[in-house]
């Protein structure tokens, strides 16, 4: 079994500090060891990057609702086909809530950190003499001695974007806005915990250009199903499994686990069938059957919930979406049974951005309960409302897909994910849920 402690960073994906001076936050120490890792949220003590000017409640939930529409752009394109997959989407990676495991990489081991993303499929880097890299801290491929590049060849230079072979070596080309990034293909042993893995493959980002939105300085790691994500080229250690839990964004921790392979995963667990996308297999899809707000089950067409793995329409889990988006006629059916039994009732609406549902005071909210076959996800207020620091506004932190996108897809998101266990058991085609206190 394996654990890795994992934060969600909101805003800015940056290297992370070692041996701070708080007793607690040295992460040389000897806590971490085996198959454990701690990993500190942004904003928390342990943090060297907190802000010294921080945006306000009201600029912050607005930020990321726009990193959220732009990830849901990213996400609806994929499923409905319009566009070569990436190995990984350096802005939509950037514009969306992101956590961060540490990895070491080659030999002997470079610390990095790595976005985890449950619907990217490969890791990539930035490595030393990267033009245009926004991280100073970059992994060495000279410094390492089981490094080596990928050949032409080989299988691994067929499954990435535009590949070229102008050095003998497997290069590739992503493209995003009006910013690219070059990398070669590449190997060498990755170690997550006390777990190696020897001769992973990922990208060495070498270059970085134009004028758009800039990758994250670290890099990714990918958990979804694609023959170069972690979980593919790991099968035989993790078994294409894994489980995460995210922390309540109350906690003042803000750290939660992500646990690899199927060793030591919970028991009390209930399960939905997984789903395949042909068009986006990496995708984790599960069979939405119904919504309840409180008792009410609300009535909405069958088929904008309805899996179609021609079009891509349906429900996905994604860990880098922040806020749940519905399609059009699920969200305003669910919205408008969940306004009717706020109370008081005299509770006067507003709105916030992409939030229509939004109150001044102290409220009574129903809980909202997502129905998939074989289990239900209920989420309290914790998971449904979000609270401005300063003053009594609150909001329902669910929103319609946008209108430019794809919006048949609906994305359950992080923040209702908090505080569930969340197990992707690929062999045996199944999704686990069970309520846990992530803290």
């Amino acid at each position: 079994m394996t654990t890795l402690v994992i934060f969600l960073q909101l805003f800015f994906i940056i290297p992370l500090a070692l041996g701070l001076n708080h007793p607690n936050c040295d992460l040389t120490s000897t806590e971490d060891q085996g198959s454990t890792l701690r990993i500190f949220h942004i904003d928390s003590p342990c943090s060297p990057f907190k802000s010294s000017s921080p945006l306000s409640w009201e600029a912050r939930v607005l930020k990321t609702l726009a990193q959220d529409q732009a990830r849901l752009q990213y996400l609806t394109s994929l499923v409905a086909g319009r566009s070569v997959v990436p190995v990984a989407s350096g802005r939509q990676m950037l514009q969306s809530t992101t956590y961060i495991v540490k990895a070491k990489i080659g030999t002997p081991a470079q610390s990095l950190l790595l976005a985890m993303d449950t619907s990217s499929d490969v890791a990539w880097l930035p490595c030393s003499g990267c033009v245009g890299c926004p991280s100073t801290t970059a992994f060495s491929p000279a410094k390492s001695t089981t490094f080596k590049n990928v050949s032409c060849s080989a299988p691994q230079c067929k499954q990435v974007p535009n590949p070229t072979c102008g050095s003998r070596a497997c290069s590739f080309n992503l493209t995003y806005g009006s910013s690219s990034i070059a990398a070669n293909l590449s190997q060498d042993t990755i170690r997550l915990a006390a777990d190696p893995i020897n001769a992973f493959t990922f990208g060495c980002v070498n270059k970085v250009a134009g004028g758009g939105t800039i990758p994250p300085p670290q890099g990714l790691l990918g958990l979804g199903r694609g023959p170069l994500s972690l979980m593919s080229q790991a099968q035989s250690l993790y078994k294409s499994t894994f489980s995460y839990c995210l922390p309540s964004f109350r906690s003042l921790a803000f750290s939660g686990s992500l646990r690899l392979g199927p060793t030591a995963q919970p028991v009390r667990v209930k399960y939905t069938q997984l789903l395949r996308n042909p068009r986006r297999s990496s995708l984790y899809y599960v069979n939405l059957v119904a919504i309840r707000v409180a008792k009410k089950v609300v009535d909405i067409p069958p088929a904008a919930i309805a899996f179609n793995p021609t079009t891509g329409a349906g429900t996905i889990f994604d860990s880098g979406t922040v806020y749940t988006r519905l399609s059009k006629p699920v969200y305003e059916a669910v919205r408008n049974e969940f306004r009717k039994r706020v109370k008081p009732r005299t509770a006067v609406v507003t709105s916030l951005g992409g939030f229509d549902t939004c109150y001044s005071g102290k409220i009574t909210v129903p809980t909202i309960t997502f129905m998939f076959k074989g289990v239900n996800m209920t989420m309290p207020a914790d998971n449904l409302m979000l609270h401005s620091s300063a003053g009594s506004l609150s909001c329902l932190a669910i929103a319609s897909s946008p209108e430019n996108v794809n919006s048949v897809v609906n994305v359950i998101a992080s923040m209702q994910q908090q505080n569930h266990r969340v197990l992707i058991d690929v062999p045996n085609g199944r999704l686990g849920l069970a309520r846990e206190r992530c803290s």
